[in-house]
């Protein structure tokens, strides 16, 4: 691998510029006027580099993304979205492989480096939205790596055949089961929840759950997810995503989640809806939070591109950050917390990292988050993957 050196670069958490060497797809020195000595050389003109952007919560199978424009006509309401999903994915190809390398390279133009996919698996397909979302992921070359999580869109209990297609993909290698609303759509949180934990433990699986329920139920919920991951040894193993009963929660509520949260390593993912979650608050208690990026143009919603850097302005907007400082913590979220989510070696900007980074034009983190110009540069394991919106 020829050696990479970038000049001139606003390093994320470095005051003033410096140059970077990347050598044997690491970061092996940071510096002013480092020794070019045959590397491959890129000025970078005062551009911000961060770390590889981190898409903590994805749902990259059921994406059009590069094929038709399908307007959506779904009725208002969870239920009515996944019946619509279900019922007209066929009628699309979806999942299709073609549309996910389109989005997958969308997203790899555009920095993403890492992403952990919800995959829907159900009666209707199988796990075979597994084998093409890994189809897409090869095709791509080593250019970002995926986590898949093996998600019951349509539910366990309501949908029979189900659990045994859980058990069916984590035998295949799918490393994470999902869960959605165990209460509010599944209808039995505890024989829901029960059924997931039990699967991630013969496994050795990590957990993401869906938990869109909100309020005193939501709430309930929080409390079954938190008392089987104490009960069961899984501190460190658990994640939850949208989590919405914990922006409705009042103030000691609130707090007594966090506090639950942060005990036992549970983490959370955002896709920067209206009901944001409160960042501060639990980057204060030490909970990590990631930044997902959801569906991109699917069945479900027309919205979004793949960028990272977009959703992560869409979070700091909605979540009513200003300064720089919070700014910054939605981008930290979007990169570190993912990572931490992901369980990243090596991951970041010090001399040793892995070589996974991201140029782009601005003159510190927050204008290139609000503005997100095209990334100048995609760099990872060292090799230069995507230049000003293209691959490399």
């Amino acid at each position: 691998m020829t050696d990479l050196l970038l000049r001139d670069a606003r390093l994320w958490g470095r005051e003033g510029r410096a140059d970077l060497l990347i050598q044997d797809g690491r970061i092996s020195a940071v510096g002013d006027a480092l020794k070019e000595d045959g590397a491959q050389v890129e000025d970078l003109g005062g551009a911000v580099v961060i770390p590889g952007l981190v898409d903590s919560h994805a749902h990259v199978d059921k994406t059009l993304w590069g094929g038709p424009w399908v307007p959506r006509t779904a009725g208002p309401g969870l239920e009515a979205a996944i019946a619509y999903g279900r019922d007209r994915r066929g009628e699309f190809g979806v999942p299709n492989p073609d549309y996910i390398t389109a989005l997958l390279t969308n997203m790899v133009v555009s920095g993403t480096t890492h992403a952990r996919s919800h995959v829907d698996v159900d009666p209707g397909i199988g796990i075979g939205a597994v084998d093409a979302v890994l189809e897409g992921v090869e095709r791509l070359a080593g250019r970002i790596d995926v986590e898949l999580v093996a998600f019951p869109q349509t539910g366990i209990l309501v949908s029979p055949g189900t659990a045994e297609l859980l058990e069916e993909a984590l035998k295949a290698g799918v490393k994470s089961i999902g869960g959605i609303d165990p209460a509010g759509f599944d209808l039995d949180a505890e024989t829901h929840l029960d059924l997931v934990f039990a699967l991630a433990a013969q496994y050795g699986a990590e957990i993401d759950i869906h938990l869109h329920d909100g309020g005193d139920l939501g709430v309930r919920e929080f409390d079954l997810i938190i008392e089987r991951t104490r009960a069961l040894g899984y501190a460190g193993k658990v994640v939850i995503s949208h989590a919405f009963a914990l922006c409705d929660a009042d103030d000691a509520t609130r707090a007594r989640l966090i506090a639950d949260l942060a005990e036992l390593k549970i983490g959370l993912t955002s896709v920067a809806p209206k009901k944001i979650l409160p960042l501060r608050e639990l980057d204060a208690a030490g909970v990590t939070m990631g930044i997902g990026n959801d569906g991109v143009r699917d069945l479900w919603s027309p919205y979004g591109t793949g960028d990272m850097l977009q959703r992560t302005q869409w979070f700091a907007r909605n979540a009513g950050f200003s300064r720089d400082a919070d700014i910054e913590l939605a981008l930290e979220a979007a990169t570190f917390g993912g990572a931490r989510l992901l369980k990243l070696d090596g991951y970041g900007l010090a001399v040793g990292d892995t070589a996974d980074l991201v140029v782009v034009q601005g003159r510190n983190p927050s204008e290139a988050v609000l503005d997100h110009h095209a990334r100048t540069l995609v760099v990872k394991g060292g090799r230069v993957v995507a230049r000003e919106g293209r691959l490399v």
